[in-house]
């Protein structure tokens, strides 16, 4: 996605998408005391900054990865849901057949339709923004699995060096 959405996005209420200043702001801005000269200043450093964030966008366009709410289903979820949500036939016919209730079934489906359509909503709603909703969860994401591993191996570390069990954040009889 551009650089430039990300730009009118914070100044749409002032600036065209030309990156122009709107008169009507010109004429708020004067109602509030600001000179011709002052104006015409700010208009001016952000048409250049403007111009920057489109030429960037035009020579090095940013990556766009593209990440569906299917990327970020558990391993468990992925054996049972399709991408849409709902249930897998073959996960569906081995729970029926092992006693759960149909109604369960319908609701799980339901349930994850309701979560893939709320991601898909919200991604649409950041793309518009010009952001990445997907590669931001997924960097989050990775983020987080890094610090649990990195609080893991920590705790190896202290457990050798005799910490107090107390000091540590995880439970020290976890099996590692």
């Amino acid at each position: 996605m551009s650089r430039i959405k990300r730009w009118l996005n914070m100044h749409s209420e002032e600036f065209n998408v030309d990156g122009s200043l709107k008169p009507e702001a010109r004429q708020q801005m004067l109602s509030k005391g600001m000179s011709n000269e002052a104006i015409d200043d700010y208009a001016r450093r952000l048409k250049i900054k403007y111009d920057k964030w489109k030429l960037l966008d035009e020579t090095q366009p940013e990556d766009w990865p593209i990440y569906t709410a299917y990327d970020f289903f558990t391993e468990e979820e992925k054996r049972q849901f399709n991408p849409d949500g709902s249930l897998k036939p073959e996960y569906r016919e081995s729970e029926l057949a092992s006693g759960t209730s149909e109604d369960w079934l319908d609701e799980m489906a339901r349930r994850k339709r309701l979560e893939v359509d709320r991601y898909n909503r919200i991604s649409a709603e950041y793309a518009e923004q010009g952001i990445n909703f997907g590669k931001e969860q997924m960097e989050e994401k990775l983020a987080s699995s890094r610090t649990y591993l990195e609080r893991l191996k920590q705790m190896q570390q202290d457990l050798a060096n005799f910490e107090e069990e107390s000091t540590l954040p995880f439970d020290p009889n976890t099996s590692f």
